[in-house]
């Protein structure tokens, strides 16, 4: 007589707390299992408990955007996090939707990209999620151009823009700063007055409309994480010279509203120090650097309830350039004079190369570092395509990912 094996059942409850943990490439294998997971996987609840755990993990994704100056191409590397790969690059991304272009990369919000064309008069914008490889064109903007007589608009430039998340409406939207440059329509002369606007998409809605101008000219940050709790950050110059203030320009997603805050007085003199605005463990902030020299020196300060309070110093970090971004444990990731990315640790203070070497990039303004976690926030997109997303595996990475 053959001995049956006693059967029982796992709790959903514990199924669902298994797979929210699971890698996204893995959720998306696991699709063809059952009718019931592949639903399951499409619900905001589980949407959310799966980004919620990678976030509690503190689960991380460097990219580093690039610009290949002999191909004249921009693309990104994926950057290892394992142990023992320091880094290496295991993947590199071509972007063939922005062609000859080193697209403006706004975001990394609940683990979507929004990227811009950082071409003159170039309106192409796209979300893009690298975790479900969905890829979604925005439309182009229906805002009207003021027009004037006996002028003619020669040039649209996108400033600075930032992608968020809306809470109040469960919503995520983008906001870019435009500024149109108009020419004497019977000489061709260059008017010597500017003319700004500021639009909104929403992608709930699928359209972009026009918020009123703050009338200030926000500079990007080069740090990329700008964004808190639906509320924007960025640095702006308010005055003429020698009077300049440096302040922060917010703005809210949920109001819509613009608000002006200063940046405290002892900062330093702005024409000699750099100043970037940014999100630091929960708070904003301003990482503070001087303009000159080799051997750089970083002040971290964040504000909570008014009150600017100084996180740490780093004193002199020879043959750096720019800082990249904050890593883990308050490492710092920073460009040397080598076109090398290098790691700092402000509790050890060790200098550590990083095996990414980015002298083919020629242009150390094009190198810029960002990080994700993964995702299943759906866009509304179409799946990656070649003429969109080009997708290459370095050195023996396909053995791996």
């Amino acid at each position: 007589m053959q001995m049956q094996m006693p059967g029982f059942a796992v709790p959903e409850a514990l199924v669902t707390e298994i797979l929210s943990k699971l890698p996204v490439k893995s959720l998306i294998r696991f699709n063809c299992v059952c009718k019931y997971w592949c639903s399951s996987f499409q619900t905001p609840r589980f949407i959310s408990k799966h980004y919620h755990n990678n976030l509690k993990r503190n689960n991380l994704n460097p990219v580093l955007k690039r610009f290949d100056g002999n191909a004249n191409l921009a693309y990104f590397s994926q950057l290892s996090v394992e142990k023992d790969e320091n880094f290496l690059v295991k993947q590199n991304i071509s972007l063939p939707f922005f062609m000859h272009d080193s697209p403006f990369v706004w975001g990394a919000r609940h683990g979507l990209f929004c990227l811009h064309s950082s071409c003159m008069n170039g309106e192409e914008v796209a979300i893009w999620n690298p975790s479900t490889r969905e890829f979604k064109i925005l439309p182009p903007s229906s805002v009207q151009r003021p027009t004037y007589p006996g002028l003619t608009c020669d040039l649209v430039m996108f400033d600075c823009g930032a992608f968020e998340f809306d809470f109040k409406t469960d919503d995520y939207k983008f906001i870019r700063f435009v500024t149109l440059c108009f020419v004497d329509s019977e000489c061709g002369i260059e008017s010597p007055d500017d003319v700004s606007q500021v639009e909104l998409y929403s992608l709930k809605c699928d359209s972009w409309k026009e918020i009123p101008s703050p009338n200030y000219r926000p500079f990007d940050s080069d740090l990329s994480n700008n964004c808190l709790d639906g509320i924007c950050s960025w640095k702006i110059i308010i005055g003429n010279s020698p009077y300049e203030k440096v302040m922060i320009l917010s703005f809210d997603m949920a109001n819509e509203k613009f608000s002006v805050s200063p940046i405290l007085e002892f900062v330093g003199f702005f024409l000699k120090t750099n100043i970037e605005v940014l999100v630091f463990n929960g708070s904003v902030g301003v990482l503070v650097y001087p303009v000159e020299g080799i051997d750089k020196s970083f002040d971290l300060w964040v504000i909570n309830g008014g009150v600017w309070t100084k996180q740490f110093s780093i004193e002199s970090i020879p043959g750096v350039v720019n800082p990249l971004g904050f890593w883990k444990n308050d490492e710092l990731f920073l460009l040397n004079t080598n076109y090398e990315v290098v790691l700092f640790d402000p509790s050890t203070h060790e200098l550590k190369v990083l095996g990414i070497n980015t002298y083919l990039d020629h242009h150390r303004e094009y190198v810029s570092l960002f990080f994700y976690v993964e995702s299943l926030v759906p866009i509304n997109g179409i799946q990656e395509h070649k003429d969109h997303i080009i997708r290459q595996l370095v050195g023996n990475a396909s053995n791996k990912y």
